[in-house]
């Protein structure tokens, strides 16, 4: 796909969406189920079922998928395809490339060992390789709109409102 191409395909939702913002508003999902055995939750988003667990230095046997494992890799998965997306709407080519995520956190919060440790990532760092004959102001622009626009990356960064409830079934 080229920036043409890329362009024709979104023009009409774009516009749809400028037009009447309230159809630009979508509620994403995800269900989780902790029936079956051992600590584990069986996660389904509507395309694929996963089963997450704790994380082997919290106990887990790491057969299942760890929750800032996933976490991580949502941020991988919405950095890249921005970035594919940015570079086709810029017109930067990419030969290949790589988006790494890591994430640093004390398991003595979570584990409430230590209630002053904070429970959660203390930092995450995300990377991109590339290889591209672009020029450097080019890269500079593909990482600044890669930035604006991953709305995972976004999220993390900007910390929306968050509520939790909880209802007998």
């Amino acid at each position: 796909m080229d920036a043409a191409e890329l362009r024709q395909m979104q023009a009409p939702i774009k516009e749809r969406y400028k037009t009447d913002p309230k159809t630009a508003l979508i509620t994403l999902k995800a269900k989780g189920s902790t029936d079956g055995e051992g600590i584990a939750c069986k996660v389904e988003t509507g395309r694929a079922i996963a089963m997450a667990g704790l994380h082997p230095a919290t106990g887990g046997s790491g057969l299942e998928l760890c929750s800032g494992d996933m976490l991580l890799e949502a941020l991988v998965a919405c950095a890249g395809v921005t970035l594919k997306s940015v570079a086709t709407a810029i017109e930067v080519p990419l030969k290949t490339g790589n988006v790494y995520a890591e994430g640093d956190l004390d398991f003595r919060g979570t584990l409430g060992i230590d209630k002053e440790t904070p429970v959660g990532f203390a930092e995450i760092r995300l990377r991109f390789e590339v290889d591209t004959p672009a020029p450097q102001d080019k890269l500079d622009l593909l990482l600044k709109l890669t930035e604006r626009y991953c709305v995972v990356y976004q999220t993390i960064k900007n910390g929306p409102k968050v509520s939790v409830s909880m209802q007998r079934m």
